[in-house]
């Protein structure tokens, strides 16, 4: 039997985490053991604990409590954490899922203690070096020994840095995965309103730590709120500068500010929705799989098929600019797009099924 050690860090970590870990344990027992490792990156429970609970995850073997602090601080204190669970557990791989602090930290611990890596959501680039996201998914695909790729461009980017081709996989993607199992146990619930409606997130210091966009951002969303319901789930980290940056105000006067949500209420709310306004990753490819137009607020994407399928517009400018692209996305309307190859919710099986190659064939 071989063992595998998982690792997840923040929240859409364990969301891809899930469907792997569940078809191990309920289909795969024979052959693989399974070590779950927290390095508890994300601290909070409420983004934490009763998120494993609701995903179906089992309670960690392993939490690190590393908690918060600079890059340097953080990607160090889960080295120093992970070495000592490597050192006791011997596992036969590691897999890693994502491009957090986390992501890195353990695939450094692994590659240097000679432990082959999988990395599960592999080749993602936006060609952003001052994204810390880019510069984990860089590292980590440099060192990893089994690249487990969501779409075409993923494969492109491994191939052309010059990783050996019969080490990347294109796989599907898990957050479907992830996503179908959650629309199949959502119980029945009206959405929140009977008229067009928008949603929306946002965290990224590119945005929120930027007093003059995210200001900008604010304005927008104000006028958009005087056509529609717009409600805006605020992440602790924003919810601080929209208070420092006193602009609280001019979103309290018409959008609707909701407290952080878990992913199932969060997952009623959205999918209903005419319009998504985020800067996250995962929420720009379930927008894709559900037909539900999105914008996100950035220069780039490292997940450039949601935009070549129409379903994601990039909007990196200011109000007037983001105001633009939301009524051209609700004329566009929802459903006017395919799904990207292999999204189909069946992710984990094929991984599953690139382990037990790596273990045939040998992965060093």
């Amino acid at each position: 039997m071989r063992k595998l050690l998982f690792v997840g860090g923040a929240r859409p970590n364990f969301m891809k985490l899930a469907p792997i870990m569940r078809e191990v344990r309920e289909r795969h027992s024979h052959a693989f053991h399974a070590v779950f490792v927290h390095t508890g990156q994300h601290y909070d429970d409420a983004l934490s604990g009763r998120f494993l609970d609701h995903l179906g995850l089992p309670r960690p073997d392993y939490n690190l409590g590393v908690g918060s602090g600079s890059h340097a601080e953080q990607t160090a204190a889960v080295m120093v954490g992970f070495e000592q669970v490597c050192r006791q557990e011997q596992p036969d791989m590691v897999v890693v899922v994502g491009d957090v602090n986390s992501t890195l930290a353990c695939t450094l611990v692994a590659a240097k203690s000679q432990i082959p890596v999988a990395h599960v959501e592999a080749g993602l680039r936006s060609f952003d070096r001052r994204m810390p996201e880019e510069v984990n998914r860089v590292a980590t695909d440099a060192l990893a020994d089994l690249c487990l790729v969501t779409e075409q461009s993923g494969l492109d980017n491994l191939l052309a840095e010059g990783k050996p081709r019969d080490r990347v996989h294109l796989v599907g993607n898990l957050m479907i995965d992830t996503l179908v199992r959650q629309l199949r146990d959502l119980p029945e619930t009206p959405p929140p309103c009977q008229k067009t409606y928008a949603v929306v997130t946002l965290h990224r210091p590119s945005n929120v730590d930027n007093s003059g966009r995210l200001a900008a951002i604010v304005a927008a969303l104000d006028e958009l709120a005087q056509t529609m319901p717009v409600y805006f789930p605020v992440h602790p980290r924003t919810r601080a500068r929209l208070a420092g940056f006193g602009l609280e105000d001019g979103l309290a006067r018409n959008v609707r500010l909701l407290p952080p949500l878990d992913y199932a209420t969060f997952l009623a709310l959205w999918k209903d929705a005419a319009l998504v306004l985020t800067d996250s990753g995962g929420i720009q490819e379930e927008t894709t799989f559900l037909g539900v137009p999105c914008l996100t607020l950035r220069e780039n994407t490292e997940r450039p098929i949601t935009v070549e399928m129409g379903s994601n517009r990039l909007v990196p400018g200011g109000t007037r600019d983001i105001l633009n692209a939301a009524h051209q996305a609700l004329a566009a309307g929802r459903d006017a797009w395919g799904r990207p190859p292999l999204w189909d919710g069946r992710a984990a099986e094929r991984i599953v099924g690139h382990f037990y190659g790596a273990f045939l064939t040998g992965t060093k």
